[in-house]
């Protein structure tokens, strides 16, 4: 490569999974992106390796089909303990959301995939083996140099930058955002392997204080265990073939498996003060670090990804007011801290550090279980803190009617008047939707307000109940009961973010409120501020 844009909407620094699904989204949404990285082709080791339903409806958002990478789904997540049995389990059997409430991956593949999809887009152009050197923001814009691979320099100006360049940004680190939190003391081994005989089909997690063992599947006959190191053993002596293999021998017949990696790294959990800071925005790794013992570690970032991108793409479009920006901290920051703490909890239950905490821990949350409250609490995966923002882009309130603004929109299966079967979020798309469940939104509107709605980017669906005629190309029949009647109920009408978020919501006979309070809240142009709606209805 020697020569490469020198201006662009977004320049993202990093195309691990995180920036590629940043470049997908902003390339569906036409946005001028410049994606680079310092690697000249995919990591070939993995590293992440699960993924819940969020995760894998926002790589549905980002334009990967089903199937488009090999998933393994994984039925239940079991604790073991050498004192107290099986203490605790997940029940991760079945699908919400229209996905597999939680797979295992191969991250190359899922890497590949990703990279075709932003190859789709004419908008979105990569450069790899490239190096940022350094950058500038200088108010109006951001001025990076780049080293190219051919060991020239260049300039790129970018309206912003986004870096998803992992744990050791340099980004992260020049823009003053240090890392918030603790390191895990123990150090652990990784280690990946193939095997034909591949018999296990849950995630275990054997919690004996003596050497806490993750271990789960993966597609491709692969499996992937974690040994907790203990004091004084070390990196150079854990990784050798001898002691690997030792280690797995009361696993299986070692002579049987091909060890693809095998290495020792240090957990953390952390987060910075700020993802975004003037015009350039934290994602993923670069942003919070998160212990693997919940595995949501890319599955935050992914959510990073989908809440940004669009807001990105809207301000630049000239559609909504550059304070939106401001949103992305207010409301990923608090979700991604829950999950560092949770995976914080989860790690004092794996790693016991003597025999004695191990029957208290383990006996107490066996004994606790056989309260129902308490066993749907853990098994049920309500611990796991909802993808809900307690402050943000979205109107005040509590949709006692329907999903709270701030909440994800449930998704479902959707029939059109011709008989085509579509998921839900791809019939809303990656627009503004206000969405009627039984009622048609437009017949509330009046026409200057539907042209301002779809200058802002705004469209139109309406939903039926089961059973309901679908007529005309914005109705379509719920075939799941998910959104009707089991977001809203009949009569109310939502405004829907592209991140699938709901932003507002109401009766059908406040359409027109709905839809000024919404363009309030994004600073579309001509809109009144929350403020000056206020003080009218006053």
């Amino acid at each position: 490569m020697t020569s490469i844009s020198t201006q662009v909407d977004v320049l993202v620094v990093g195309y691990g999974p995180v920036g590629a699904a940043v470049a997908c989204l902003l390339g569906k949404l036409g946005v001028r992106t410049l994606v680079i990285d310092r690697s000249p082709d995919i990591l070939q080791m993995p590293r992440a390796i699960a993924l819940d339903n969020e995760a894998l409806r926002i790589l549905q958002m980002a334009g990967l089909r089903e199937g488009a990478f090999q998933i393994r789904a994984i039925p239940r997540v079991r604790y073991l303990s050498p004192y107290a049995g099986e203490f605790a389990r997940i029940n991760s059997c079945g699908s919400l959301d229209g996905h597999p409430k939680l797979v295992t991956f191969y991250q190359p593949e899922l890497e590949r995939v990703l990279r075709e999809c932003v190859a789709q887009h004419a908008t979105v152009e990569t450069a790899t083996g490239v190096e940022m050197l350094g950058f500038t923001d200088h108010g109006d814009g951001v001025r990076a140099e780049l080293k190219l691979a051919d060991g020239m320099t260049t300039m790129v100006e970018a309206r912003y930058l986004v870096a998803a360049d992992g744990a050791g940004s340099m980004v992260r680190k020049a823009i003053g955002q240090d890392f918030k939190g603790s390191t895990y003391a123990e150090e652990w081994l990784i280690v990946d392997a193939e095997r034909p005989d591949q018999a296990l089909d849950d995630i275990e997690f054997v919690c004996d204080p003596r050497r806490p063992t993750p271990h789960m599947p993966a597609p491709g006959h692969r499996e992937r265990w974690e040994f907790m190191l203990h004091p004084g053993e070390s990196p150079e002596h854990m990784e050798k073939e001898d002691t690997v293999r030792t280690l797995l021998a009361p696993y299986g017949n070692v002579r049987d498996m091909k060890i693809t990696r095998k290495a020792v790294y240090r957990f953390h959990a952390r987060t910075c003060e700020r993802f975004s800071l003037g015009r350039v925005h934290l994602a993923g790794d670069a942003a919070h670090i998160t212990p693997p013992f919940i595995g949501q570690g890319l599955v935050a970032g992914l959510r990073d990804a989908a809440n940004l991108s669009w807001k990105l793409a809207w301000v630049i479009r000239g559609a909504a007011g550059e304070g939106v920006l401001a949103s992305y901290d207010t409301e990923r920051r608090p979700h991604a801290k829950a999950m560092i703490d949770l995976a914080r909890f989860m790690g004092h239950l794996i790693m016991p550090r003597s025999r004695t905490k191990a029957c208290l821990v383990h006996g107490t949350v066996r004994a606790l279980r056989v309260i129902p409250f308490f066993r749907g609490y853990f098994d049920d995966l309500r611990i796991k803190p909802k993808n809900r923002f307690r402050d943000g882009l979205f109107a005040p309130g509590r949709g006692r009617s329907g999903p709270p603004p701030g909440s994800w929109l449930p998704q479902g299966l959707l029939r059109s008047s011709d008989g085509t079967i579509t998921l839900s979020d791809d019939v809303l798309g990656d627009r503004l939707v206000l969405l009627g469940c039984a009622v048609d939104p437009a017949a509330h509107l009046g026409e200057s307000t539907l042209r301002t709605w779809q200058a802002a980017g705004g469209a139109v669906v309406r939903i039926e109940p089961r059973g309901s005629e679908a007529r005309g190309t914005s109705a379509w029949e719920d075939l799941s009961d998910a959104l009707l009647p089991g977001a809203a109920l009949v009569g109310r009408v939502l405004v829907v973010r592209p991140d699938k978020t709901v932003m507002h919501e109401g009766p059908a006979d406040d359409c027109e409120r709905l839809v000024r309070e919404s363009l309030a809240l994004l600073g579309a142009p001509g809109s009144q501020t929350p403020t000056q709606q206020r003080a009218r209805a006053a």
